[in-house]
């Protein structure tokens, strides 16, 4: 018995350390202050260009809203997944139903590590894993512009997501596995100017690895088949390849460009489902950010479908 009674015991133990070691790890890491910036002058112009960049609109504006009216950003617009249906918040200026009384530090951890004021984990479904590569500066100006916007009154349905993907606890062990704030391709110093500028504006605020690039059975991105397709995170359906080895393999750099502005392929097709969307972002661009996207893109390895 005194043996059995020892063995119970250091299991209970263990239990408890393991317990603990479980609870610290997943636990909420904000930023340091040194990872947020400072707000400058002209610093609200320059949020409107990550605010088309980021795709904020296609998930928090009105469904088929048009002109201003992308603007305002009740949220309400759902997303389904194995795991649940996510429903986009309300992220206007108004004060009790959007986010009109975050602070810089609340928008910014965020943004890039995926933390509430209130210290909670948000869902992944909000793609501060891709956010997590942007600059600080730009995360201010965005801060900036986003002040500059409407209130909207009415807060967003909650998500409906059943157990166990409802303890939000758990994402912080997910965090560890699947955010990284590095690029995911490495460029060689022969790389241009043009090509590192698509790079970040692909793998940070455009979040375009979230939809092309395909997961694994816990959600987390597989990298080494980056944009390579995947099972749509909406309805039914893929998303394209767009490595050199994919769906857009034969399309020039010219031609991709022209697409993200107009949504015409260069078959004289037209973008469908949820590009649509990201066409109507992605043209509030400067030809120079549509080209240095066209430009990475036909750098990225390739992939077959």
């Amino acid at each position: 018995m005194p043996r059995m009674r020892t063995v119970i015991i250091g299991a209970a133990v263990l239990a408890a350390l393991a317990a603990t070691g479980l609870w610290f790890l997943s636990a909420p890491r904000p930023l340091p202050s040194e990872r947020i910036a400072a707000q400058t002058d002209g610093a609200e112009e320059r949020g409107e260009r990550i605010f088309w960049a980021g795709g904020c609109a296609s998930c928090h504006a009105r469904p088929d809203a048009e002109g201003t009216a992308r603007l305002e950003l009740p949220g309400g617009v759902e997303l389904a997944s194995p795991f649940g249906t996510f429903v986009a918040p309300n992220i206007s200026t108004h004060a009790s139903d959007g986010i009109g009384g975050w602070s810089l530090v609340d928008f910014a951890n965020a943004m890039q590590r995926g933390i509430s004021p209130g210290g909670r984990h948000y869902f992944p479904a909000f793609p501060y894993t891709s956010y997590a590569r942007m600059e600080p500066s730009d995360i201010a100006d965005l801060y900036a512009f986003m002040q500059t916007l409407p209130p909207v009154e009415g807060a967003a349905p909650p998500h409906q997501v059943g157990f166990p993907f409802n303890i939000r606890r758990g994402l912080g062990l997910w965090k560890l596995l699947y955010t990284r704030d590095e690029p995911v391709i490495a460029l060689d110093g022969s790389a241009s100017e043009q090509v590192a500028l698509g790079r970040y504006l692909v793998e940070g605020p455009g979040h375009c690895g979230e939809c092309h690039t395909p997961r694994d059975m816990f959600g987390g991105t597989q990298y080494g088949a980056w944009l390579s397709g995947a099972a749509a995170p909406v309805g039914e359906g893929t998303i394209p390849n767009i490595t050199p080895g994919g769906d857009v393999g034969g399309w020039s750099e010219s031609e991709i460009a022209d697409y993200l502005e107009s949504g015409f392929t260069p078959e004289f097709d037209s973008a469908g489902g949820e590009m649509v969307s990201v066409i109507k972002n992605l043209a509030n661009l400067s030809s120079e950010d549509r080209e240095a996207i066209a430009a990475y893109l036909k750098t990225v390895p390739a992939h077959s479908n």
